[in-house]
Parts: structure tokens; C-alpha cells; sequence
């Protein structure tokens, strides 16, 4: 079966499926998907509200899809949104909306590094920050106006996120959710039969998410329940809920744990010993998953889409196998598809110049021997000079060709900031991320689909510049 590339499963290190008994899943964008425009527009727009009640100015202020990405970072001494490459390298930045030329760039970060261990830089992992990012942006560009009052950049951004969080705990955007799932979910029913792949050849499911168990239980049954046949639910197909999980605390502390008794998560018990097969609990920790299932790290699989509560932790603390979610990985894929004559070119006429780069090097040098006569001039070298000039005009035309493609590969998928997972001609730092934390990634769960419960997913073959090929 040929298998599309935007939904295969991409490997940084092999994974074999038969040796994974227990696979956990995260809820929003993991198993259930949201049209990303109108979730985020909402989150925008509830928290400019919230703003507004407090008496900002914030009537100028609207959400903007196409100006912010998943991976970018905030600067907090700078009031930047900058993408760097996998070194930390800045190669493009924004101050509030507008973005830096190459000499405001090169004057900000001459001699900077982004260390995401610094408190200086925010990491924007999930799409949930794409609401976030927008509003900060357009705030800096109040604050620089005078229009917010006396605070720093670093303030400005720590009044958005707990106003975001603010929102969010409300749970307004998760009760119109609730109340038009159709308006917010992208459904797959392709992901049911992953789920079923799965459960049948024995392995064990578990639900593991940050959200309550209210909205968790009808986010499920929506997504879930009705691609099932009889009488059988998501519940059925689940060996055990994990809600509230407070990720991702909960791989890394030992927390208490509780059980949910009734449906709205109105009265919880207190619960020590054995986990029941089936049952929903509150809070708890990994420890008592793994004591549950009787299993090692390397047996668990954990899917997410956030990079770091999801990923990250997981795998630094517990040695648990990880599968992170890019659903922007389908577009992104696709674009560059789009965009492989192009490519090709480009590839070519770098190669090209490269070449006439080498000789005008190697021109120079026999010039600076033959003026010098310490040694030996080439043969055949007449006039370096008219031969210099020549090569510079080569250049000069190929530069003239090179750069609306360059251009155009700087601008895929994303007009603004391009790619997710390349920063100019490198990898970008989220791509790093990527590889040093995720075993396996892929745009959705149904992916699975693909590989069966019994593959063995082999890593990609890694390059080194000294390869030949």
C-alpha cells in the first residue's frame, strides 16, 4: 500500500510496535482535532475582552492566523517573536507586528544564542499559542505607542498568559465547544479504526489529558462513540482515564490521585492501591501508571501534541516511547511537493555558484603567490584580474536568478515565517526539539492506520556533510 508522505510516520529513533504494550494518549489536537482558526480566534478574542473589562485599549486588536506559526519564541527583554535555526541562530524576528531588517536583525542578536534553559525566551510548542503569540505582538505595538501604561515586555507578556489561562479556566470557549461541536471539531473516523487496530491486538489504551472529566467524556463520545457499531463506546476501548492530569507535573511529581465517581466530576474519592481496569481517575502520576500496568518506560508509548508537557518529560523522566502530533506537517508537506522544480532549481543553481565561489578562491590565491613569488604560479594563470571580473558577473547573474527562489523557499507554507520545521537553509530550533524528544512524529493519530499495531518503524537514515551522495 503506497502510503501519501503528509501521512506517513516519521522516525528519529526505531520503534518497534509488537514491543509496546500500553499506549497513552493526550485529548485536544491528539485525538481530537480542532479547526485551529476558529478555536484560536475565539481564545483571542475572549482574552481581549478580559482586557478590555480592565480598561485596555484594545479595540485595533484582531487575530491574524497567517502572521504567527507554531516554534516561534518570544524574546521577553526585546518584546520580539523571533524563529531561530537548531544552533539558536536568530535569522528572522518581529517587534510586535513588524519585522526587523537585516540590519535592526543582525544589531539584536549579533553574539546571541536562544537557550530555551534562559527565562529570557518563551517556547510557543502547541497551537494553543498561536492566540497567544498574536495578542502579545499586537500589544507590543500599544506598549511602544504608550498606550499601555509603564511596564517591560517581560510584564506585558506575563498579563497575557494569565489572562489567557484566565479564559481558559472559565471554560467559555469549551462551553460553545460543547454546545457546537460541528463549528470547532475536525472530525476522523479514521482514527476509530487505528484506536480498534489497536485495542484488538492487545494493547493496552490509556487516556491521559489535562482537561476535566465533564468536557473530556462528551469530547470523546463526539469524536468516538458514533464510528463505533452496537453498544460499544469509548469507554470499552479505553483501559483507563486519566483526567486532570496536570501535565506535566504528572510525569514528574508524585501527586495525589483521586477517582471520579460521578459523571460530572462533582464529588472525587480519594483512592490508594490498585488502579481498576475501566475507571476514571483525577490527577495521580505516571509512577502509579506504570505500577498499574506492571510495564518499563520503553513499553509505553505516549502521544501528544505538545512538545514539551506531552514529549518531552515523558521521555527525559520516564523513558517512555513518544509520538508527537504536527498536523501542520500535512500542509507543510503538500507545499513543498509544490515547490520541488523549484527546489530543484534553486539546488542547481546554488551548485553553480558554488563553483564560480571556488575559483574566483582559488584565483585569488594564485594572485596573491604570483605577486608575492613565494610560490610557484599555475600555469595558464595570464590575466586574474579580467578572470576575476568575469566570475563576479557570473555570480552576479546567478544571484539575480537565486533570489526569488530563495525567497519563495523562505516563504512555504507560511508567508510570514515559513516552514515549521526548517529556519532558512537549516533545521529550525522546534525541528531540533523535535528530533532530541520525539521517537516518532506524525500529523494524526489515524496515521496509524498505515503501520499496523505489529510494525517496526525504522529511523530515517542521518546525513553527515561529509556523505557522499
Amino acid at each position: 500500500m503506497s502510503i501519501p508522505p503528509e501521512r506517513r510516520i516519521y522516525g528519529n529513533r526505531t520503534l518497534n510496535l509488537r514491543r509496546i504494550r500500553a499506549i497513552g494518549y493526550d485529548l485536544d489536537y491528539t485525538l481530537v482535532h480542532y479547526r485551529v482558526e476558529e478555536w484560536e480566534r475565539r481564545a483571542f478574542d475572549q482574552a481581549v475582552e478580559a482586557l478590555a473589562g480592565t480598561g485596555w485599549p484594545t479595540d485595533s486588536l484582531a487575530f491574524d492566523s497567517s502572521q504567527v506559526i507554531r516554534g516561534l519564541i518570544i524574546d521577553l527583554e526585546l518584546g520580539n517573536l523571533v524563529k531561530p535555526t537548531r544552533f539558536g541562530y536568530v535569522i528572522r524576528a518581529a517587534h510586535g507586528t513588524r519585522f526587523l531588517d537585516f540590519e535592526e536583525l543582525r544589531r539584536s542578536y549579533a553574539g546571541t544564542l536562544v537557550d530555551l534553559n534562559e527565562p529570557r525566551w518563551v517556547f510557543l510548542n502547541t497551537l494553543f499559542s498561536l492566540s497567544e503569540s498574536s495578542l502579545y505582538a499586537q500589544l507590543v505595538d500599544l506598549l511602544d505607542a504608550g498606550r499601555l501604561g509603564m511596564m517591560n515586555y517581560s510584564d506585558l507578556y506575563h498579563r497575557v498568559r494569565s489572562t489567557i489561562d484566565e479564559t481558559h479556566l472559565a471554560g467559555t470557549v469549551k462551553d460553545e465547544i460543547l454546545a457546537d461541536p460541528d463549528r470547532f471539531i475536525e472530525p476522523d473516523p479514521e482514527a476509530v479504526t487505528a484506536l480498534l487496530d489497536q485495542h484488538h491486538a492487545g494493547k493496552r489504551l490509556l487516556l491521559i489529558t489535562n482537561a476535566d472529566w465533564a468536557y473530556t467524556r462528551r469530547m470523546m463520545a463526539y469524536a468516538i462513540d458514533r464510528h463505533l457499531q452496537g453498544n460499544t463506546t469509548w469507554r470499552d476501548v479505553f483501559d483507563l482515564v486519566i483526567v486532570s492530569a496536570a501535565k506535566p507535573a504528572f510525569f514528574s511529581e508524585q501527586r495525589p490521585l483521586y477517582r471520579v465517581v460521578d459523571e460530572d466530576q462533582a464529588l472525587l474519592q480519594p483512592h490508594h492501591g490498585d488502579l481498576e481496569p475501566g475507571a476514571v481517575y483525577f490527577g495521580g502520576s505516571a509512577i502509579q501508571i506504570e505500577e498499574h500496568l506492571g510495564l518499563s518506560g520503553d513499553e509505553i508509548l505516549y502521544v501528544g501534541d505538545h512538545l514539551f508537557a506531552d514529549v518531552h518529560v515523558s521521555k527525559a523522566l520516564l523513558r517512555w516511547r513518544t509520538a508527537l502530533i504536527l498536523r501542520e506537517l500535512e500542509g507543510e508537506i503538500e507545499a513543498m511537493e509544490a515547490f520541488a522544480p523549484s527546489e530543484n532549481l534553486l539546488t542547481g543553481l546554488m551548485a553553480e555558484k558554488e563553483t564560480l565561489e571556488r575559483r574566483v578562491a582559488e584565483v585569488r590565491l594564485d594572485r596573491l603567490r604570483s605577486s608575492h613569488n613565494y610560490a610557484a604560479a599555475p600555469e595558464g594563470l595570464s590575466d586574474p584580474d579580467a578572470e576575476l571580473a568575469d566570475l563576479q558577473q557570473q555570480i552576479v547573474g546567478l544571484d539575480d536568478r537565486i533570489a526569488p527562489l530563495a525567497k519563495a523557499a523562505g516563504e512555504i507554507r507560511n508567508q510570514t515565517w515559513g516552514p515549521l520545521m526548517r529556519s532558512g537553509y537549516d533545521k529550525s530550533l522546534y525541528a531540533r526539539q523535535v528530533e532530541r524528544y520525539a521517537d516518532v512524529y506524525t500529523s494524526r493519530v489515524s496515521n496509524f492506520l498505515f503501520v499496523t499495531p505489529y510494525a517496526f518503524l525504522r529511523a530515517a537514515h542521518s546525513t553527515l556533510p561529509h556523505d557522499l551522495g
